[in-house]
């Protein structure tokens, strides 16, 4: 993991592209076209795009795993997180100088191999890591960003992980249940169309 490395001025450029992306096309309706951003951009990770108004989420969509160029992804997260996140309304014009940017950035995820499901507690760390619950059809992935916004420790992220993906809190203690952890890098603006900032989550890369 030690090539995952995005400068500050990285996620400066990234987190101005999602509100670009988003706000050209709730303006215009079309999706945004930056060659330059394209060609630096050009490798594949995954990204999350994080919408929030004041302290409320108000959307949330991404690509857990390296399936599309950085530069792709992240427009097409930022679009989808303003317009096609099922829990909330889609974000309107009007809403852009109220909402604040969030970007992450993902490394690939890995399985989390124990015996017994409760070595699954020292096996991930609250700030550190994001996780991604599957059983069956069932998936559910939480940022490393949201256990510290909620306080929680390492058994209720599993549990609030499991409830994301539609499964009972305490699927993690099945056998059939796969847990999967990453890290992320995240840059968001403080205010709205505001400085950027690089989050400090204690990730350790």
């Amino acid at each position: 993991m030690g090539n995952f490395q995005f400068s500050d001025s990285d996620g400066i450029q990234l987190v101005k592209m999602a509100r670009k992306a988003v706000t050209k096309f709730l303006k215009n309706n079309l999706k945004i076209l930056d060659s330059e951003f394209d060609s630096k951009f050009n490798f594949s990770a995954g990204v999350f795009v994080t919408i929030n108004k004041e302290e409320d989420l108000r959307g949330c969509i991404g690509y857990p795993t390296p399936v599309k160029k950085l530069s792709e992804g992240l427009v097409d997260a930022a679009i989808s997180a303003a317009t096609r996140d099922p829990r909330f309304p889609p974000v309107t014009s009007d809403e852009l100088d109220k909402i604040t940017f969030e970007v992450t950035l993902l490394t690939p995820p890995v399985e989390i191999k124990v015996r017994e499901y409760s070595e699954y507690l020292s096996e991930i760390k609250v700030g550190r890591d994001g996780l991604i619950v599957e059983n069956g059809f069932s998936s559910g992935l939480l940022l490393p960003q949201v256990p510290i916004e909620y306080g929680w420790n390492e058994k209720e992220f599993l549990e609030y992980t499991c409830q994301k993906a539609g499964l009972n809190r305490d699927a993690w203690k099945e056998k059939s249940t796969v847990v999967s952890k990453f890290k992320g890098v995240i840059f968001k603006e403080k205010t709205p169309n505001g400085e950027i900032i690089r989050e400090s989550t204690n990730v350790l890369l």
